[in-house]
């Protein structure tokens, strides 16, 4: 797909079927991860990879909207090290890349904002300095969608989204 279409058709899904995420796919999805830009190329993530469903049951305790991360074949949860003003926006765009190959592969995704950090944490092992930022829940969806049945800016125009006169101010 170009990229354009990719951003503009991608949406987040809650609901996923049973079919695992192949690991050829994770492994393109997590890349995209890695490859994110940030801040004095710091790279201040960690990708922790959840695919047994018990270890999700657990970690879907500690997010806002815990059925997709039930749901899901595949969660990712983007851990960060201090230092910086940055960190949490790098993880973001680690976190946008990998939905947006997911979904170039027919792979959905919902990002899910974390309540509860110290059990995230403690459920995952991570290391004293890192901090749990965002969940990630992967995989096909449930219904399936054909990004390609509108063009990029159909899909634009469709989109449940401010318009950008309403968002953009310019400065002479």
């Amino acid at each position: 797909m170009e990229t354009a279409l990719v951003v503009a058709s991608k949406r987040d899904v809650r609901h996923f079927d049973s079919r695992p995420v192949p690991a050829e796919i994770q492994e393109r999805i997590l890349d995209a991860g890695r490859l994110a830009g940030s801040a004095h190329n710091r790279q201040p993530w960690r990708l922790v990879v959840t695919e047994q469903a018990a270890l999700r049951a657990g970690l879907a305790t500690a997010v806002y909207s815990p059925a997709n991360v039930v749901g899901a074949p595949l969660a990712v949860t983007i851990a960060v090290t201090p230092g910086g003003v940055m960190t949490d926006f790098d993880a973001g765009r680690a976190a946008q890349n990998m939905m947006l190959v997911a979904w170039d592969e027919g792979i959905g995704s919902c990002p899910n904002g974390i309540h509860d950090r110290v059990r995230v944490a403690g459920l995952l092992g991570l290391a004293e300095d890192e901090r749990p930022v965002v969940l990630l829940s992967f995989g096909y969806p449930m219904r399936p969608a054909d990004p390609n049945r509108r063009s990029a800016a159909e899909w634009s125009r469709r989109a449940w989204r401010a318009p950008l006169e309403q968002l953009v101010r310019r400065l002479p």
